[in-house]
């Protein structure tokens, strides 16, 4: 290996180790690892202004097929992902505008009223709620809004959450596969490699809908006897009447048609030829823009944190695709598995579901991408069948620990600030079983599909 190689190789592992460790925060460790890769091996050993530029990826912001393609590109440039930042940013302020409205605290009472807040019902029905929301809207803020209406709920009909905010994280990160802006790590891959709503939604979608019917059973068979013990309909409770969630009813019609756009526009982006970024902008612009006043404040609640984390790695990968680390790592991965497709299958969805499961699935699946096109490239894979491959271990196997994915350590601390912790033992007892269950249902579907 060369000293460039040396050097992105220490830089990534140690922005790993910082990740995990949580010390830091993890956008200034992304940073301060990025900043790093381009003044130590791009610069100092590698002396090539190039591979900055190619890594800092500005010049995308000035080319017309960055905004609008006739036909979906093949691929991105390395570095960093541009349209990946502008695609959740637009929808980190559309969400935050919808919040405002009472959007969610009125569908969640809304549904909860409609099965006669029943409990068994209500577990059932926010688990396919929360998969659904998670199509659509990161799951971190599906999270966000479903623990903290459970916990309401819970407090109401006198019933333990935790079995609930559970199946809601593992259900929300399922759902999360089955589209391109469920998942951060979906959202990476189809701007990386070109793929569209409907892409995922023909291929990773039918697998995350097999696997929901089998994890609700699982979840339903691991808590029934729990969340049985209900005081629902035992003497008289008030319970709150969804209208009430709704504080200005111009302002909550405005947030369900701009929802509405950002659906229509990503189900048709391959269609229409607006990429993603230039849906993110559009979003955002118009919530701003009818938001009135109130912009500032929505300007002010936008998580800039995880927008400078993803900039800061995506640099940190760049350097490692730009030093030919990621092509070793490909050439390895084609050494073990031969000729052999299926086995090459098997050892992208493990070792990206295992991985996943202790480091944040998102920085994992910006590494693997380039060796996936790697792959592919050297093996005669086809590229797709890859793509889906990392896009469902990446997803679920960040369900299996409290660590895994973002909407897990967001769960887990709305349940906490309640008083209702949520400990590795605890959640790892069922979330790591319906991990293995899912990645098993992954995998036979992708050889029964593609092979």
């Amino acid at each position: 290996m060369t000293v460039a190689q040396i050097l992105a190789v220490v830089i990534f592992v140690a922005m790993f180790g910082l990740i995990v460790s949580e010390k830091i925060e993890r956008h200034l460790v992304s940073l301060g690892c990025g900043l790093l890769m381009i003044v130590l091996v791009f610069g100092l050993s590698m002396h090539s202004m190039p591979a900055i530029w190619n890594t800092l990826a500005l010049r995308d912001f000035f080319t017309a097929g960055f905004w609008y393609q006739a036909k979906e590109a093949a691929e991105s440039s390395s570095g960093i992902n541009w349209a990946t930042i502008l695609f959740i940013a637009g929808m980190m302020i559309m969400v935050e505008g919808m919040g405002r409205a009472g959007f969610f605290r009125w569908l969640c009472l809304r549904i909860a009223k409609a099965v006669k807040y029943r409990t068994i019902p209500l577990f059932i029905t926010f688990m396919v709620m929360s998969s659904i929301l998670a199509m659509f809207i990161d799951s971190i803020t599906v999270i966000l809004f479903l623990a903290a209406a459970t916990v309401e709920l819970a407090r109401l009909l006198k019933f333990n959450p935790v079995p609930m905010i559970i199946s809601e994280i593992f259900c929300a990160n399922l759902g999360g596969s089955a589209t391109m802006c469920g998942d951060p790590p979906n959202i990476i891959v189809g701007t990386s490699l070109g793929y569209s709503f409907s892409d995922f939604i023909t291929n990773t979608g039918y697998i995350a809908l097999i696997a929901l019917v089998f994890t609700i059973a699982y979840f339903y068979f691991c808590f029934r006897k729990e969340l049985g013990q209900s005081a629902a309909g035992k003497g008289t409770v008030s319970y709150p009447d969804p209208r009430d969630a709704i504080e200005n009813k111009k302002d909550f019609i405005i947030s369900c048609i701009i929802f509405a756009c950002a659906v229509v526009l990503l189900i048709t982006h391959a269609q229409t030829g607006l990429t993603v970024a230039a849906i993110g902008v559009f979003i955002g612009v118009v919530t701003l823009l009818t938001a009135g006043r109130e912009a500032v404040i929505l300007l002010k609640k936008v998580d800039y944190k995880t927008l400078l984390f993803f900039i800061g790695l995506f640099i940190v990968v760049g350097g490692l695709e730009q030093t030919g680390i990621l092509e070793l790592i490909a050439g390895f991965i084609a050494k073990i598995s031969g000729d052999n497709a299926m086995l090459m299958i098997a050892i992208v969805l493990w070792v990206s579901a295992i991985a996943s499961a202790f480091v944040d699935n998102i920085p994992f699946a910006a590494t693997m991408v380039p060796v996936i096109r790697s792959l592919a490239a050297a093996q005669g894979v086809d590229l797709s069948v890859l793509a889906w491959t990392l896009a469902m271990g990446t997803d679920i196997g960040g369900s299996a620990t409290p660590i895994g994915a973002s909407a897990n350590v967001v769960g887990i601390s709305v349940a906490a600030k309640e008083g209702h912790m949520i400990g590795w033992g605890k959640y790892c007892k069922y979330a790591a079983p319906a991990t293995i269950l899912v990645m098993l249902i992954s995998m036979l579907c992708i050889y029964v599909r593609y092979f």
